[in-house]
């Protein structure tokens, strides 16, 4: 078992201020396979003001020498790229291939986003009235992230806070904290100056409190549930502070009938079960036009049932396990509910034969779904997805927008003309239309409840960054 109990401050690995520590699990064995401290509002403390101090220097840097540094820290990432997959199957579960593809794949694919978007970026211009506009970074950032896509977050908070001349803190997730700590042994070796980067572990109620509380934070970056960000805004309140959060999801599917019924209902299940079903952009809520209802719900049943769950250590395209028990029990008591409501079923409550060790869920089909029921309302964060009918164009997009989220939505239609006309009425910040994919260096959020600010990218960057106009008496 590993020990990785210290907190990196200041360019050092350092033990904490107290002694608390938290076993870190391996989702598919139920067995301990680190040990983390859970650290305090003191450690946060000693965390915040090494970034003040650095942030002094840090901030005058010139762009060259921080693109210089990124460019290190992605050849370090891409050399340790194996490294970081088993390091996120291992306290995470997410399969083998699926880890090396996907989950730390987007390691270099976001930093390389970042650093395509950094050389493009105005750090001064000239308004048309004459003003010049400057843009600064916005100082010390605290950066919490989730479990559910570790790196990814830690890459769409860390490296453009980094780029744009910002120090900070991260906390990471307590269920997944060691992808966070070997990222942490990539930024020294490439030589980021001591204090710009810093990370604390600890939960969300005592560590993730004192970031969000903290005076001498000027921005908080937040991923996680819809919950969290609100506690994280009301913390961050007093000290009026920048917030930016990427929240929870529960993202529509409108399948009309002139779609490639077999291929894009296939496609959407196995996004839907991608990840074991624990992505916030996950869609979650097949809208189905009622011609072509009967021939989906078949589809969905028979891919969902086909859909199989395997040991994560092995390479394939099966399902693995949820990341904790608590997870395992919020998403059992949403299928239970979507039982009691009267859903049909296909999959159900309880672990798959042969699973009775880890967190493993049975793929769930739930059909003849109403919007009104709680599996068509909640964020379920499990392989499980939830089909409704519908009759009419009008009625798809009011069932679609019918939700507190607003992260992602897709549209499957033969009919390019309409599945634009839909797009441009969905209250989602983004829309994919027929399997289009997210791309790197493209603004990720959402809206209502699923957040405010973009990450990735340009928009990323500009995140952390403050505008400054400076007005010459001889501007005009």
């Amino acid at each position: 078992m590993l020990d990785k109990r210290k907190f990196y401050i200041a360019g050092k690995w350092v033990e904490p201020a107290t002694q608390n520590d938290l076993l870190v699990l391996n989702p598919a064995t139920e067995k301990p396979i680190a040990v983390i401290s859970l650290g305090t509002a003191v450690d946060v403390d000693r965390a915040v003001a090494a970034a003040k101090k650095a942030f002094a220097s840090y901030s005058r840097t010139s762009v060259e020498e921080r693109l210089a540094l990124l460019e290190k820290l992605l050849a370090i990432y891409k050399r340790r790229y194996d490294e970081m997959a088993d390091t996120i199957t291992a306290e995470l579960g997410a399969p083998r291939t699926m880890s090396h593809e996907q989950q730390a794949d987007v390691g270099v694919g976001h930093l390389q986003g970042f650093i395509d978007a950094l050389k493009r970026l105005k750090l001064r211009e000239k308004l048309p009235n004459g003003d010049t506009l400057l843009r600064e970074p916005i100082g010390v950032c605290g950066l919490i992230t989730p479990w559910n896509w570790p790196v990814n977050q830690i890459a769409l908070k860390v490296v453009p806070a980094l780029a744009t001349g910002c120090t900070c803190v991260l906390k990471p997730s307590e269920f997944t904290p060691l992808n966070a700590m070997l990222y942490a042994e990539m930024i020294e070796e490439a030589g980021f100056p001591a204090g710009v980067f810093n990370l604390v572990n600890g939960d969300g109620i005592h560590a993730g409190a004192a970031l969000s509380k903290h005076k001498d934070i000027d921005m908080m970056s937040f991923t996680g549930s819809t919950r969290a960000g609100i506690a994280v805004s009301k913390d961050a309140a007093d000290t009026v502070k920048r917030v930016t959060l990427e929240l929870g999801g529960k993202s529509p599917n409108i399948v009309f009938a002139d779609a490639d019924i077999e291929e894009r209902v296939t496609a959407s299940i196995l996004e839907c079960f991608n990840n074991s079903g624990q992505s916030c952009d996950a869609p979650t809520r097949m809208l189905v036009e009622r011609s072509a209802y009967d021939e989906v719900v078949e589809i969905a049943r028979r891919v969902g049932m086909e859909a199989r769950v395997g040991d994560p250590t092995k390479v394939g395209s099966h399902i693995g396990p949820l990341v904790s028990h608590i997870q395992f029990e919020r998403v059992q008591a949403l299928i239970e509910a979507g039982v009691a409501e009267g859903a049909t079923l296909a999959g159900g409550p309880g672990k798959p034969e042969g699973f009775e060790t880890g967190y493993f869920v049975q793929p769930t089909i739930f059909a003849d779904v109403d919007n009104s029921m709680r599996i068509a309302r909640e964020e379920v964060f499990g392989p499980v997805l939830s089909i409704i009918p519908f009759d009419t164009e009008e009625e798809a997009i009011a069932i679609a927008n019918d939700t507190n989220y607003g992260l992602a939505a897709y549209v499957q239609t033969r009919d390019r003309e309409r599945a634009e006309r839909v797009a441009s009425r969905l209250r989602a910040g983004m829309v994919h239309i027929n399997g289009g994919p997210h791309r790197y260096g493209s603004p990720f959020g959402g809206y209502k409840q699923s957040g405010n600010g973009r990450e990735g990218g340009m928009f990323g960057l500009e995140d952390f960054l403050e505008v400054k106009t400076v007005h010459l008496p001889d501007a005009a």
